[in-house]
């Protein structure tokens, strides 16, 4: 069990960097631009959308561990070139390792926690363990954001990135002191080739309709509060909150999310899967129908619910996922998850943008509460024709 500690260690310090706070800014002193920010974003998910699926066969087959390792030699590796980054090319260095250290991590993390559990009996625990982790990740940022600002505001921009390098040097440490978990590795290497990983995994989706349809929900879901995540800001300028509280706004929405991926195990025990899922596509629906229409502090009041809610989504999913697949093919099955979640998010923000476009940036968390309502009543007839309970 001593492998749940250390990944406690690593979330924090993987989410201590204080760079995050002002990396515009930084980048922008650096020399670029809006255009050059926007390209090397596509970089980014580009990165992530080829590799993700080979990263999950690649811990499945090869270590989980070590990938955890490499992923967090890739994060020091960022930091380190940042401090001395002064050309477009040495940005679109760093998110591509960005991109292939979130896929080195995506799948491993969540497959070494499952099976050390499994491995002492405890895998019952897991949605309790990915409910802390997420909170140790939230309780990390809002320091570094937090910090990050001050220290920013007092000493300059490059002092924030010595300190990330720092606190992701010390995430390493942590990493190599990880104990591979007893997966059967070579059983699972002589069942399933590589060649036949996608294969299998894609079977095993279409086999089990009510693992498919909660992995979608995760994805849906995660992708309407990623769009709060990314453009809460101007959401917040457009109804003149001044610049001086977008920290404190910041670090409510962070912790919002713990109580849910805290309290996510308790809540199985009265509730089912199904009406948990209903009751969280219930509420984001309505709270991204009055986020578009209260163009007011109320609208920010029905973020900060939505974000209350959004926090037992994660550990539920997973916690689904998870118990009814094999260690074999744990990581692969995490990283389809990661992938489809890019996907969705790319395709819904399509219609996000062109809304936004139209009628500002309450016309996109309009349509998304559209989307949110559709999925809402398409799950409430395919969950039960798929028996999610």
């Amino acid at each position: 069990m001593n492998n749940v500690w250390k990944l406690y260690a690593i979330r924090f310090f993987q989410s201590l960097i204080p760079a995050y706070v002002i990396e515009r800014l930084f980048w922008e002193a650096r020399g670029m631009s809006i255009q050059e920010v926007v390209y090397t974003e596509i970089i980014f998910a580009v990165t992530i959308i080829l590799l993700e699926i080979p990263t999950g066969v690649l811990a499945d087959k090869w270590s989980r561990k070590r990938l955890l390792v490499l992923g967090a030699v890739l994060a020091c590796s960022e930091f380190a070139i940042l401090l001395f980054a002064t050309e477009f090319w040495h940005f679109a260095a760093v998110v591509c390792l960005a991109g292939l250290g979130n896929t080195f991590v995506s799948g491993s993390e969540t497959a070494l926690l499952y099976d050390s559990l499994q491995a002492h009996g405890k895998e019952n625990r897991f949605e309790k363990v990915i409910g802390r982790l997420n909170a140790f990740d939230a309780v990390s940022a809002t320091l570094a954001a937090l910090g990050g600002s001050l220290l920013a505001h007092r000493f300059g921009y490059e002092l924030n990135y010595i300190l990330s390098l720092a606190s992701a040097a010390v995430a390493l440490l942590a990493a190599l002191t990880l104990q591979e978990p007893p997966f059967k590795k070579e059983d699972a290497e002589a069942a399933v080739p590589m060649s036949e990983y996608v294969r299998a995994s894609l079977l095993f989706f279409r086999h089990n309709p009510g693992v498919s349809l909660v992995v979608l929900t995760g994805m849906v879901t995660g992708s309407a509060i990623g769009f709060i995540d990314e453009f809460w800001q101007i959401y917040a300028e457009r109804l003149g909150v001044p610049v001086l509280y977008f920290g404190l706004l910041s670090a409510a929405f962070l912790f919002l999310r713990l109580p849910g991926n805290l309290l996510a195990h308790a809540l199985l025990r009265r509730f089912s899967y199904r009406a948990l899922f209903l009751c969280v596509s219930a509420v984001f629906t309505l709270g991204f129908f009055l986020i578009s229409i209260w163009q007011s502090y109320a609208g920010l009041a029905a973020i900060l619910v939505v974000f209350l809610f959004s926090g037992i989504v994660d550990p539920l999913a997973s916690g689904y996922l998870h118990h009814r697949i094999d260690s074999s093919m744990r990581a692969t099955m995490d990283s389809f998850q990661s992938l489809g979640l890019y996907g969705v998010h790319s395709l819904i923000g399509l219609g996000f943008g062109y809304y936004s476009s139209k009628l500002d940036i309450f016309g996109g968390f309009g349509f998304i509460a559209v989307l949110c309502g559709a999925f809402f009543a398409y799950f409430w007839f395919a969950s039960k024709a798929a028996a999610v309970r």
